[in-house]
């Protein structure tokens, strides 16, 4: 995986648990991510060492993984697109008579 596809699988998660991050990884992060500021630019604006600044970024991307690890989110989006995309691919007469089916399995 090149350094590209990490930043939009590190974006990835980051968009599903960002509100499991503290104020300070967020700013942090999306000042890297997003707006493609230096690891020195972070530590000048918020006058912290520009290592400071590494480990922080660094604790983020392993806490957003952690938390892939356990929640699996970004796995499940991925099935439920998966199934979404099959049913939109199925003739709707297709959809009903399968639906019809199952009902009628549950009376």
């Amino acid at each position: 995986m090149n350094i590209l596809d990490k930043s939009i699988e590190l974006i990835n998660l980051y968009d599903l648990y960002q509100d499991l991050l503290t104020e300070k990884q967020k700013s942090y992060f999306e000042s890297y991510y997003f707006d493609n500021y230096t690891l020195q630019e972070i530590s000048e604006n918020n006058k912290v060492s520009r290592n400071a600044v590494h480990d922080l970024l660094k604790r983020t991307v392993k806490k957003l993984n952690d938390l892939e690890d356990a929640l699996q989110l970004k796995e499940q989006n991925k099935n439920r697109q998966i199934i979404i995309s099959e049913i939109k691919k199925r003739n709707n007469d297709e959809i009903i008579a399968n639906l019809i089916n199952e009902l009628e399995k549950v009376e």
